[in-house]
């Protein structure tokens, strides 16, 4: 049976490791995930009032500390974490935005580890890492007070542990990374519904396999048959599936205790149809508002931050990095092929991660979206780069040049976006038409 980065499906013997290419890139994670959160946390603190949508979330985790309802269209876990960090280190901007900088570092590691277990590929790993870290959007979102980046880092590290659970020889070894996946998939749907598409993906993927494979079912059909060892559907539907929306509950649970209408066990459906009705309630058109092809071309942007402070012309713009999220439109037709006619697993998993996150924005009819719900899709869209171009980079001729120059000019995209990304101080308010390369920017 081939292994994911080179057919079909799991291998469910110990895969061999035999060149420099197949060894663990573990310390390559860490130190990139390090270096993220290092960076990250450099000025965290700047601006010092609230910005973009900080104003909403805020007010509301500081509300929930009082047990007072407020910000109920959304779910509750990522207030709840930063309603912790303000009570563990006071009313600042620090514990306001600390939670995000943790949660994105933590998901860069994560998606860095989930793309291991997914290819064993070292290379792409590596590739894909640094490409997340510089995409713009996940350093940007790491660094404000919002929902999505608590969201989006656990979900990373939900794929991670389901991942790593296909690779597991071990029962109890198995069952610990389902049990984890869960967990992070559970608090990640409760700090925001943006991630559900990735979610329900491990528990297909897990149901595919077994269809393919023909291992055990029900719990009475023990085998050392299928991906996971003595793993039945069932119980992977308690660890997939059961066990996350148990988990999104629980995070309701500070609303039960609200001063005015809490929330009631019973209740729950009416809770959630009240959620979606207050978001639905969103109708005043905004500035900066677009639609998911547009983010698919890079092509609308938002300012987060555009103000004079500490006597300095400031701005922080929410974008894609350019050479990545458009190379990465050629790396889904690679994408496309490579499941196709190469019948590549990682690559079939990524595309469907990719079209599940964007397709919910295209066809959810909710009127008014903005670029930052390209978060997660831009993400696993960084993966199929990843994939794509790691080949490129080992080879010895002229097409060497094209996957070291993508990689190698992201790099450099970051580097020169870097001072309108961290709200480094202009020389002049007009200086920021350096990076306006296209009026839709603006």
């Amino acid at each position: 049976m081939l292994a994911p980065g080179d057919g079909s499906a799991y291998s469910a013997e110990p895969m061999p490791l035999h060149s420099r290419n197949d060894r663990d890139p573990l310390l390559w994670c860490t130190a990139i995930a390090l270096a993220f959160l290092v960076l990250s946390l450099w000025r965290l603190t700047v601006p010092g009032s609230f910005y973009f949508d900080e104003i909403h979330y805020v007010p509301a985790a500081r509300k929930l500390l009082e047990l007072v309802p407020a910000n109920r269209e959304h779910p509750m876990f990522a207030k709840e974490v930063i309603a912790g960090f303000i009570w563990l280190l006071g009313d600042k901007p620090l514990a306001w935005r600390i939670g995000p900088a943790l949660a994105g570092s933590l998901g860069l590691f994560g998606f860095a580890r989930f793309l291991w277990h997914l290819s064993h590929k070292r290379r792409a790993t590596i590739l894909g890492a640094l490409l997340l870290a510089t995409n713009f959007m996940w350093f940007v979102q790491s660094r404000i007070a919002m929902l999505d980046m608590i969201e989006a880092g656990l979900c990373m590290v939900g794929l991670w542990q389901f991942t790593a659970a296909l690779r597991s020889q071990a029962t109890g070894q198995a069952r610990a990374h389902l049990v984890a996946a869960g967990l992070a998939m559970g608090l990640s749907l409760g700090a925001k519904w943006s991630s559900a598409p990735a979610l329900m993906v491990p528990g297909l993927v897990f149901l595919i396999i077994r269809l393919r494979e023909g291992g055990p079912f029900f719990p009475g059909r023990r085998s050392r048959v299928g991906t996971i060892p003595g793993i039945s559907l069932l119980e992977a539907a308690l660890w997939l599936g059961l066990f996350p929306l148990a988990v999104y509950w629980l995070t309701y649970l500070p609303a039960m205790f609200y001063t005015h209408r809490p929330v009631t066990p019973l209740g729950f459906l009416a809770q959630h149809e009240y959620m979606i009705k207050l978001q639905d309630s969103v109708l005043k058109p905004h500035p900066y508002q677009s639609l998911w092809y547009m983010w698919a071309a890079d092509w609308r942007d938002i300012w987060y931050l555009f103000k004079v402070i500490g006597g300095s012309q400031r701005g922080i713009v929410m974008l894609g990095n350019p050479v990545s999220m458009i190379s990465g439109l050629g790396a889904l037709v690679w994408g496309l092929w490579a499941t196709v006619f190469r019948r590549r697993w990682d690559a079939a998993m990524l595309l469907v991660l990719y079209a599940a996150c964007l397709g919910i924005w295209a066809f959810n009819g909710k009127p008014i979206q903005f670029y930052y719900h390209y978060l997660l899709p831009g993400a696993f869209l960084m993966g199929l780069l990843a994939l794509a171009i790691a080949p490129l980079t080992e080879r010895r001729d002229r097409w060497r040049w094209l996957g070291l120059g993508i990689a190698g000019l992201a790099f450099a995209m970051f580097l020169g976006f870097f001072p309108i990304l961290s709200a480094l101080p202009l020389p002049s308010r007009d200086f920021y038409n350096v990076w306006m390369w296209l009026p839709s920017w603006r």
